[in-house]
């Protein structure tokens, strides 16, 4: 599940989860502001492999003490019926060959999305999160997500 920051990809995702009895795995728990989206190899060597070989998965979360990312808690993902992967680059080009579908969550008007985004993140994020709209754009851009998404999904 992938889309710009503040679509609404997190609750669309705990949705299904709560729906489909799905798992999520968010990539929160692995990009930071320095490296957004360079983490891949980790999360399939760490998650998708273990479980498409039928092995409970573990990782380390990125966790933000004092603001400051740093590896943290170990989570255990038990092989599920249904994984979701949650968030930006989740859909991206290389990793499609992982995925059973892709889908793209948006809410279109940018200003919307960073106002939802800073109520999530607090007021401190702004800057930050008008740094990763400019990047995420970029990236979509070169990766054309949006147009690979098997569903295309606007949050009410």
């Amino acid at each position: 599940m992938d889309g710009p920051s503040g679509s609404g990809k997190s609750t669309f995702a705990a949705r299904l989860a709560v729906e489909l009895g799905a798992t999520v795995v968010p990539t929160d728990h692995f990009a930071t502001w320095t490296d957004p989206v360079s983490w891949w190899p980790r999360l399939i060597a760490d998650v998708l492999d273990p479980l498409r070989h039928g092995r409970e998965a573990r990782y380390r979360r990125v966790e933000w003490p004092g603001g400051v990312p740093r590896l943290g808690a170990e989570v255990h993902v038990p092989v599920p019926d249904v994984l979701v992967v949650e968030g930006v680059s989740a859909a991206r080009r290389s990793i499609a060959p992982h995925l059973d579908e892709a889908i793209w969550v948006e809410v279109p008007d940018a200003e919307e999305r960073l106002r939802r985004a800073v109520g999530r993140d607090g007021e401190a994020s702004r800057a930050h999160l008008r740094r990763w709209q400019a990047f995420e754009r970029g990236w979509f851009a070169v990766d054309g997500t949006r147009a690979r998404a098997d569903r295309i999904v606007t949050p009410d």
